[in-house]
């Protein structure tokens, strides 16, 4: 039987269940979700929700620049996205490519600083031809050294396409700035100077694809005109014998940050001057009320709703932007405000500006109403984004990569439900700190 409800449909219709093997459902998450983990160590979510004969599939290798701890070898976590693609003795680039053309499918992947996702969108008809082939090259992946070093050159074009873009020259030096210890530092790209040689370490390649993608370290995610238990024999069938052998990484922790730290970003080229404010934050919690806090913080104090947008974007007009954010980490990483100004001469007086939101923060709670209204509009906003397999799967991507499953976005929620105005201002206190922080001042050379 095909599931009959949308996503504010299922919500209403709920009903939770327990089993390790049994349909569950969230008092949040508004599908029926069907979690298993076989013997090797994957972990399958396979979500049923009408799609009109949709089905999205993803494969989300719990690595990303986080796990580059070796001196010299990072970017690989991000040259494996490439490689990838490269194919198997059955399925070689070009035959993979045909098929994927052929059945009419939208393939892609990303690799960020926590993971690396590969996602595919299509008819439902298709999908045990697409599990062959996914199956296959995760378990059966090959390539040439010539591939390889041409595959490694590619990574370093888009490299230096991405140094043409300002807002990536400041991300990058700002972690590099902000952190001394932790991977945390570089970007998913890797350092410049890692890219260039990385040609050189074909054989090195070979150890990084056999110590991460393993069946442990990945979680696979089905979403859309699905029926479970069928997914599941299926998966059984192709990636029952993979064999599980993940090592994890040897991330070194980041030491406390005790003062403030300063930085001025040359880009070359023309840009209005860009500030970053990078402050040192929790790894992501879903039941740690300060952290949960600290993201609706980041709306209130610098949102679209807030009075400094309003003064300095719609009022007074002397940024483009600004804004805020705390992404999900595995490990402490960084609570971020950044903007872009219009005019050079007022990079002190809109940092001055952001101090005394921050300070005015820290010294009162947000107002209980308006707090209120962002829980609202968190919880509808998430909802209502939910209403194809893709969407519903890259949602959901980032968080099952970091926990290693999806229960978090429920317990998110209710923490989010939870909080109160002086939960919000405990984050500013905690996370807000001057010496917790990075300031980046970027401007062009021209």
């Amino acid at each position: 039987m095909r599931p009959l409800c949308g996503a504010m449909m299922c919500l209403v219709l709920a009903a939770s269940s327990t089993g390790a093997n049994e349909p569950t459902m969230s008092t949040i998450f508004p599908y029926p979700t069907h979690v298993e983990r076989l013997e090797n160590g994957l972990e399958v979510i396979v979500i049923p929700m009408r799609s009109e004969g949709l089905v999205a599939y993803w494969s989300i290798v719990r690595t990303g620049a986080r796990d580059e701890y070796e001196p010299g070898r990072t970017g690989f976590a991000h040259f494996f996205e490439h490689m990838m693609f490269r194919g198997t003795e059955a399925f070689p680039a070009d035959v993979y490519n045909e098929i994927v053309t052929e059945i009419g499918a939208d393939a892609n992947a990303y690799t960020s600083d926590d993971l690396t996702a590969y996602h595919l969108a299509f008819a439902a008809e298709d999908l045990s031809r697409v599990m062959e082939l996914e199956s296959d090259r995760f378990q059966r992946l090959a390539y040439s050294e010539d591939d390889f070093e041409t595959e490694a050159g590619a990574v370093y074009g888009e490299y230096r396409k991405n140094r043409t873009s300002p807002f990536f020259t400041i991300y990058e030096a700002i972690h590099k700035a902000a952190f001394d210890v932790h991977t945390y530092g570089h970007t998913a790209m890797g350092y410049e100077q890692d890219i260039k040689k990385m040609p050189q370490m074909f054989d090195y390649s070979r150890t990084f694809f056999e110590r991460y993608y393993r069946p442990d370290n990945i979680v696979l995610l089905i979403t859309g005109d699905v029926i479970p238990d069928e997914i599941m024999a299926s998966v059984r069938e192709h990636y029952g014998d993979w064999q599980p052998g993940y090592v994890a990484p040897p991330v070194s922790p980041e030491p406390p940050q005790t003062a403030e730290r300063r930085i001025e970003v040359a880009y070359e080229g023309r840009s209005l001057p860009i500030v970053w404010l990078a402050y040192k934050a929790d790894r992501y919690d879903p039941s740690d009320k300060t952290r949960v806090a600290a993201d609706l913080l980041a709306e209130l104090a610098f949102g679209p709703t807030s009075e400094i947008y309003r003064k300095l974007v719609l009022d007074e007009q002397v940024v483009e932007f600004i804004s805020a954010d705390l992404p999900i980490n595995r490990d402490p990483g960084l609570f971020d405000i950044f903007s872009r100004i219009k005019d050079e001469a007022k990079v002190d007086a809109v940092l001055s500006q952001i101090d005394g939101v921050i300070a005015g923060f820290q010294a009162a709670p947000p107002d209980a109403g308006r707090l209120e209204r962002l829980k609202s509009r968190l919880k509808y906003g998430f909802l209502m984004r939910l209403d194809t397999p893709d969407i519903v799967a890259s949602s959901l991507a980032r968080t099952a990569a970091v926990t290693g499953g999806i229960d978090a976005v429920d317990t998110y929620f209710a923490t989010v439900e939870a909080l109160t105005p002086e939960d919000v201002q405990q984050a500013a206190r905690t996370y807000l700190a001057r010496n917790r922080r990075t300031i980046a001042v970027l401007r062009g050379t021209e």
